[in-house]
């Protein structure tokens, strides 16, 4: 494991730390480094997901869909 030092963190960052920490009855310490992990684990799902999303627009459609009524409901919308 790794240590990791945190200069000049804002005070009232280190006050609600303390105190998520104390409702969950873990040390500061504990909270930030589950806090850390969740964020990061949280973000390389969020970049999966729109990988995907942007990979699934190169790809055939799964159902038919009616083109013209779609154009038709954009037109109304204001948005071509």
């Amino acid at each position: 494991m790794g240590t990791l030092t945190i200069r000049n963190l804002d005070e009232n960052v280190k006050r609600e730390l303390r105190r998520r920490a104390a409702e969950r009855g873990v040390s500061m310490e504990q909270e930030a480094r589950e806090r850390l992990a969740k964020s990061l684990d949280s973000q390389k799902k969020q970049k999966k997901a729109t990988i995907e999303e942007i990979l699934a627009l190169g790809r055939k459609p799964t159902e038919p869909f009616d083109l013209k009524k779609i154009s038709d409901e954009m037109w109304d919308e204001g948005l071509l």
